[in-house]
């Protein structure tokens, strides 16, 4: 795992909730399936080939998953725009994999045995089905968001969030397990003064499971703790809001999708139902919460979010800014931000080859496996691939954490550096 699991939860709440969502899929992948950018020769050479692996359409909608891909591609044309790299234009083939394991395959395929990409960049994959493929072909796939246990499984795959498990290719983690911090729950108990805690799910296996972790994470760090279930198919949000305002509940996490958790916010706006934090995941750091939440001001008005990068509204950081100008008037993301540091990762890599002995897939993979942390120039709180033995009792770990405010927006709560805490990391299978 990484030496900062403050995006753990996340990864672990967007996967148990697509889970929720995922039907069977066909094995035909859509229309859009390949999107390839043209190609254009400069007077460096031919240009470098990445690829982009998206589960841009399938059963989680079509915009749910997009914004490490956009924001990897605003990197590289912004890249492009100033000479590439090293003179070489990188040129980006996007694969939609439509949410399937076999589409996944599928792109996979299409992008190391036909076009030939030297790395995957930014992956986002709802169903990793063809990461072995990816590992056994030793392509490096670069800055991927974690949904599956794929990162943390195989080599040759290099997460955004890092990792410090053996990575063999076997099993996840140690033997099956991974670990996670507490950092986010000490953070509200420190910071806020939160005492008492409710953890919102449906009475589904993936939603419940991922519940019993954050349960578990929450009475580690001395809360007492509110569990709320619901039904999935015929959910009453008005008995669980009653229920939280009975309870004198001070923070509220859930095991929900994002339509779930603005159900739940109404019927507390209806109730009159406030608490101190209600506090969402990386996937919903967007600008579209004054949309998505229109109905209940009073929740929207406490929603805080955590996560391992900086704000994408810190507009003090000249590397946040870097980004903005590039997104341009565009909606923005935390995801984007993060899919523009993974092609900043990539390229600093490859940089670091044309410095050296010449750009190859090895020499990418030695600039990831370094013992140096890597930041992107402060936009990823310090991240390392390790190969553990053992898992790690416990963790300094660092959180990125942001409240809406109207009118403003993502308001960082403290500078995510210094945002710091030694934890217990505790097991789970995922």
């Amino acid at each position: 795992m990484s030496p900062s699991r403050a995006a753990e939860a996340a990864a672990g709440l967007l996967l148990a909730l697509t889970l929720l969502l995922l039907t069977a899929c066909g094995s035909r992948l859509p229309e859009r399936a390949f999107e390839t950018r043209p190609t254009v020769h400069p007077s460096g050479g031919e240009p470098l080939r990445v690829g982009i692996i998206t589960s841009a359409t399938g059963p989680v909608g079509g915009q749910a998953l997009i914004g490490p891909r956009d924001g990897a591609r605003a990197y590289f044309d912004a890249l492009n725009a100033r000479g590439g790299l090293d003179g070489r234009r990188i040129e980006v083939e996007t694969c939609d994999d439509g949410g399937s394991g076999v589409g996944n395959n599928t792109c996979v395929h299409r992008l190391i045995d036909e076009r030939r990409v030297f790395a995957l960049v930014a992956t986002t994959a709802l169903d990793y089905e063809g990461a072995p493929l990816v590992a056994r072909a030793g392509v490096p796939d670069i800055g991927g968001q974690p949904l599956t246990p794929a990162y943390d499984t195989h080599p040759h795959l290099y997460g955004i969030y890092g990792s410090s498990a053996p990575r063999t290719g076997e099993k996840p983690g140690w033997d099956g397990t991974l670990y996670g911090g507490t950092e986010v729950y000490r953070w509200f108990a420190q910071e806020r003064g939160a005492r008492t805690a409710a953890v919102v799910s449906y009475n589904q296996a993936a939603s419940a499971a991922y519940a019993r972790l954050v349960t578990r994470g929450l009475r580690a760090e001395g809360y007492r703790v509110v569990e709320e279930q619901v039904d999935f198919a015929l959910p009453n949000f008005r008995a669980v809001a009653a229920d939280l305002r009975a309870q004198h509940v001070d923070v509220l996490f859930d095991a929900m999708d994002t339509h779930g958790n603005v159900r739940l916010c109404e019927a507390m706006e209806t109730l009159g139902v406030r608490v101190d934090a209600k506090v969402t995941h990386v996937q919903n750091w967007s600008s579209s919460v004054a949309r998505d939440y229109a109905r209940a001001p009073g929740c929207r008005d406490a929603l805080w979010v955590t996560g391992a990068s900086r704000n994408h509204q810190d507009t003090g950081h000249p590397a946040v800014r870097e980004f903005r100008a590039a997104m341009g008037d565009r909606p923005l993301s935390q995801w984007q931000l993060e899919g523009w540091a993974a092609a900043m990762w990539f390229t600093d890599a490859a940089r670091s080859c044309l410095a050296g002995d010449g750009l190859t897939r090895a020499c990418v993979e030695e600039y990831m496996n370094r013992p140096e942390p890597y930041t992107a120039r402060g936009l990823l709180l310090p991240v390392r691939f390790e190969h553990l033995d053992r898992p790690p009792a416990t963790r300094n770990t660092c959180l990125s954490v942001a409240r809406w405010q109207d009118g403003r927006g993502w308001v960082s709560q403290g500078e995510m550096t210094r945002n710091c805490a030694t934890v217990p990391q505790l097991g789970y299978r995922p």
